[in-house]
């Protein structure tokens, strides 16, 4: 009895503290079972699940559990049909180890035959799987998650953090077949969700931009084009749209081409990392506070030139697409004249000019939260010269990001307030509201808003004039610079709108960027490359917010969204 009690005694020292000699071959007695965390998912502003996290399976094989390592693979592709082939591929130089994945994520039926096959050494593993019921709809904006699922680009990996849970573990003593002896309840720790979050994009207004961009780039064979729908007063962004045209063929003069992204989701959203030159949509900035400050007044008659380029002091050149003689300064930003622009922004002090950029926020990043935005680009007061003032103050010379342009245009839409630009929704009521800051009087806001209303039906915009809604916007055609610097070219054009909407009280403010349409299909200029698609969105737009007509001769809202289709 005293030699049986012994050998017990030494059995169970050898079990749970083995010598350092033995303990190499025999390996831990214990084993840790993880308890996933559920990913937190992705709404859209209305609760509908843009992300989603299910938990998955994936096939494993213990080699040192397999009753025949040369069948198992065959065993498997007649069970759930993986290929046998790729299996012993797998497992050859992997014999000894415990465990040798040989799946991706299987289906529910797969996963039920091989829980009920009984077949020795075949295991499941619990995996997390990412689901994105919206398809590739704002697929750039939402990013994507990486093997160990966490956030590798967009909202995915803005709020990381939130989204990610904490992990649950649960430690045991096993027997010999890995099966389990005991558990120690103070060993576990169960697992925590993540947090859902909420974004300030509409997926019904998010897709149709998309697929109205992504028709009129087709159509004009453009390189490519940006939409950013914002609500002026509270600063949310509703839609964001960028695409390249990946189909068109290298021009002369193209930059070279990037390196392809493999998942399209972790590419880069032009919308906040990219400036452009804004061209004639930046003059309202210049105008408004040009005439606020006393510089000129809208009535004021300027000696604009009748046929001739308009010379400036210091003798540069400044041409107009049509010469109207003498003109008033309101007429200037209704017809868009550059030489207008030049007599007023000659007018202001260097000191001034700079300050009206940095008031409406270019040269800022706007931190609404989307990754990797840009700060843009502006001349540094070191560098101004005389030629910058008026270049500046024809949209050239300076790259503003599509996020700051609707930020700025705000002002006009929202009594002369520059909002705090957001893309993640406040479910909060008790946080603190995002601050806007007075850029403007309301009276100037307004005035240049009228001014914007007469663009629209006796300037550039009248071939974008919506049937339902008063807008009050302004194009541009700016050059396109050439890749590596030097110049411009002479006959390639970045086309961009931006507009408001309704008149009296705004809701939306929409910019259209069209890169480079091609001038052998049709037309350049912003108002009829970008502005039919601002108008189109607004339409749209409007009509799903159920915002009524506020033209004196429409009926009804329009039947835009016959065809839409809601977002799953």
């Amino acid at each position: 009895m005293v030699l049986t009690a012994g050998c017990i005694v030494r059995i169970v020292q050898l079990k749970i503290q083995p010598d350092q000699r033995l303990a190499a071959a025999a390996g831990s007695p214990f084993s840790t079972r993880v308890e996933p965390a559920r990913r937190g998912d992705l709404l859209d502003r209305r609760g509908r699940i843009i992300a989603t996290t299910t938990l998955g399976h994936r096939a494993f094989i213990d080699p040192a559990m397999v009753t025949d390592v040369a069948t198992i693979g065959v065993d498997l592709q007649e069970l759930v049909g993986l290929d046998a082939v790729e299996i012993d591929r797998r497992m050859g130089p992997r014999l000894h180890s415990r465990f040798v994945p040989v799946s991706d994520i299987l289906e529910p039926w797969q996963v039920e035959r091989i829980r009920r096959s009984g077949l020795d050494g075949v295991g499941l593993e619990p995996r997390l799987v990412r689901h994105y019921p919206q398809e590739s709809t704002a697929a750039q904006l939402i990013g994507a998650v990486g093997f160990e699922h966490t956030g590798l680009g967009g909202a995915e990996h803005l709020l990381d953090v939130d989204l990610t849970g904490s992990t649950g573990r649960m430690d045991y003593l096993r027997d010999v077949r890995r099966r389990p002896l005991w558990i120690d309840p103070d060993t576990f720790q169960p697992h925590d969700d993540g947090d859902d979050r909420r974004l300030t994009i509409d997926m019904v207004i998010q897709r149709h931009v998309e697929q109205r961009l992504e028709a009129e780039i087709r159509t004009r064979n453009a390189a490519g084009g940006r939409v950013v729908v914002v609500d002026p007063v509270t600063g949310e962004l509703l839609a964001l749209a960028d695409i390249v045209n990946d189909e068109r063929a290298p021009r002369e003069g193209d930059p070279e081409p990037e390196e392809t992204v493999p998942n399209p989701r972790l590419a880069r959203n032009r919308c906040g990392t990219d400036p452009y030159e804004p061209g004639s949509t930046f003059k309202p900035f210049i105008w408004a506070f040009a005439t606020e400050h006393g510089v000129v007044t809208p009535d004021e008659v300027l000696p604009t030139p009748d046929a001739v380029p308009h010379r400036t002091e210091s003798g540069r050149r400044i041409r107009d697409v049509h010469y109207y003689g003498a003109s008033t300064w309101e007429k200037v930003l209704v017809k868009s004249m550059n030489s207008g622009m030049a007599i007023v922004a000659e007018r202001l002090e260097p000191t001034a000019m700079q300050s009206c950029i940095r008031r409406f926020g270019f040269g800022t990043r706007t931190h609404c939260g989307l990754p990797g935005e840009t700060v843009g680009l502006v001349t540094s007061d070191s560098k101004w010269t005389s030629y910058t003032q008026v270049s500046v103050a024809m949209g050239h010379e300076i790259g503003v990001t599509p996020l700051q342009m609707v930020r700025a245009f705000s002002v006009f839409a929202s009594d002369g307030n520059l909002p705090a630009l957001q893309l993640l929704a406040n479910d909060d009521s008790t946080d603190t509201p995002r601050i806007r800051h007075r850029i403007i009087e309301p009276s100037t806001a307004w005035l240049t808003r009228q001014t914007m209303r007469k663009v629209m039906t006796d300037g550039t915009g009248r071939k974008c004039q919506s049937d339902w809604y008063q807008l009050f916007g302004k194009s541009g055609t700016a050059q396109l610079p050439k890749a590596g610097g030097g110049g411009y070219h002479e006959d390639r054009y970045i086309s961009s709108f931006i507009a408001g909407a309704p008149l009296d009280t705004p809701r939306l403010v929409v910019l259209c960027v069209i890169e480079d349409p091609d001038r052998r299909i049709g037309p350049y200029y912003g108002g009829l490359v970008a502005g039919p698609v601002v108008r189109d969105v607004i339409d749209h737009a409007l009509a799903y917010l159920g915002t009524p007509p506020d033209l004196e001769d429409s009926e009804g809202l329009p039947d835009l969204l016959v065809g839409a289709g809601e977002p799953r």
